[in-house]
């Protein structure tokens, strides 16, 4: 058999075991159409080196040549780490009153004195949340999604996340015992892993990752004092099973839940330092003194992505953070800006396209307070939460990002993140291969109650 036709063999087998891989893993992860399109494709893009072999052209040399000429060309075009003009990472100037978010205001009451005061230089606020929280609201009976089961469920883990208040901020112990920085962050890293945290890391508290006010409970109103030096994210990773049906009640369920992982991890860590001596406080799910976002960003956990969430490298947005502060000494992870997240969600958009409220922006990053950013139109966001009852989740369970973290997704992953010129196609693909809208996919068996 000619050289030529044994590489042509070689590049079929090649990129066809590659197709069935993706096929394989698709038909596992319950994405059958993708699962069939792989296939479909595996058996075109293979044609161009059989034919050579098969029906032996009378220019079948010239052919093969020509054919990895311009095969060589497209890889070398796709996969050079050729990079333009970089994206640059921007910090807050300001802190944020957590007063003004949506989920501070929808719990004010009419006519108490809280809800006096911050309506008192805001009549146009509140005629618009009144109309806003009209609605019947999440996890509210007669909202479009509602089933008393799953309903119950998600109550059942903010429940007990609100249990947790109590011991969010103890006094440490009166004896204080010396500490390696660099042996107890790793200590902390990899217990809090056992503890069932997907990932965790450590930055330096900044002021910015504190809000101003309190917006909540007992804290409403009352100035953020913190004068820890460190701040420790912990992430839990949301099921992508319970994501994919996404507004029905399976996300909102594994949402509840994930607020409760980390919340469990962040106070079980805090009282350990405070244990050893050290200030310690955890913020968790209502109850939080920091940004946990931007905490996780700047402790190398990911980037903030057109939705406003954080975006890990592995699990995209499926996750939920919470954030352990404390003056005990530790090794700050110097996190390093990864571009290539913000530069695919740039050109991606899907999240914008299927978000039932349009809250995602389509347009650039803009100045806003000072930084370039894109933002969300909260109240939009939350006008589908009122009549969905659920929190919706389907920017989450549409993005690229969002496929589970195994090798075959993180080879793709790998190629965003290294190759400018490959990101297109990467999107090209998803959109092929899992559609650029697709549909809610069906709740798990035993969610079917």
């Amino acid at each position: 058999m000619p050289y030529t036709d044994l590489i042509n063999l070689f590049f079929t087998i090649l990129i066809f075991l590659f197709f069935v891989w993706g096929a394989f893993v698709s038909y596992n992860e319950n994405e059958r159409a993708a699962a069939f399109r792989m296939l479909f494709i595996s058996f075109f893009a293979i044609t161009p080196f059989v034919l050579p072999v098969v029906f032996h052209f009378n220019y079948w040399y010239e052919y093969s040549i020509s054919l990895w000429s311009i095969g060589g060309i497209a890889f070398l075009f796709f996969f050079l780490p050729i990079h333009g003009k970089i994206s640059i990472r921007n910090f807050p100037k300001n802190r944020f009153d957590e007063r003004d978010t949506i989920f501070s205001r929808r719990r004010l009451k009419p006519n108490t004195k809280r809800y006096i005061e911050y309506y008192s230089d805001k009549p146009d606020q509140e005629i618009s949340d009144t109309k806003l929280f009209f609605k019947n609201g999440l996890l509210q009976k007669g909202t479009k999604f509602y089933n008393a089961f799953h309903f119950a469920a998600a109550k059942a883990s903010f429940t007990t996340v609100e249990q947790l208040e109590n011991i969010i901020t103890c006094k440490p112990s009166e004896e204080k015992i010396e500490v390696d920085p660099q042996k107890i962050s790793a200590f902390i890293e990899e217990w809090s892993k056992k503890l069932g945290a997907r990932d965790s890391g450590v930055t330096h508290l900044k002021d910015y990752h504190l809000y101003s006010f309190g917006g909540f409970n007992k804290h409403f109103g009352e100035p953020i004092l913190n004068n820890h030096k460190y701040a420790i994210a912990f992430l839990a990773e949301m099921d992508k099973a319970m994501i994919n049906p996404a507004p029905q009640g399976s996300a909102v369920m594994e949402s509840a839940q994930q607020y409760l992982a980390p919340g469990t991890v962040a106070v079980q860590i805090a009282s350990f330092i405070r244990n050893l001596g050290y200030e310690a406080s955890a913020h968790i799910d209502g109850n939080y003194q920091v940004i946990c976002p931007l905490v996780a960003r700047d402790a190398g956990l990911g980037e903030i992505g057109r939705m406003g969430l954080l975006m890990t490298p592995k699990q995209g947005p499926r996750v939920r953070i919470s954030v352990v502060t404390t003056d005990m000494p530790l090794v700050d992870n110097n996190s390093k800006y990864d571009y290539s997240i913000n530069e695919f969600c740039s050109i991606c958009k899907k999240c914008a396209d299927v978000c039932p409220s349009g809250a995602i922006s389509h347009d650039d990053k803009k100045e806003i307070d000072g930084i370039e950013r894109w933002k969300i139109n909260p109240e939009a966001c939350y006008s589908v939460w009122g009549s969905f009852g659920t929190d919706c989740g389907r920017c989450m369970a549409v993005c690229p990002y969002s496929h589970p973290n195994n090798s075959f997704h993180n080879l793709v992953r790998f190629g965003i993140k290294h190759f400018p010129n490959f990101r297109p196609l990467a999107l090209w693909m998803d959109n092929f291969f899992y559609d650029r809208k697709p549909k809610s996919k069906k709740m798990v068996d035993w969610m079917q109650i």
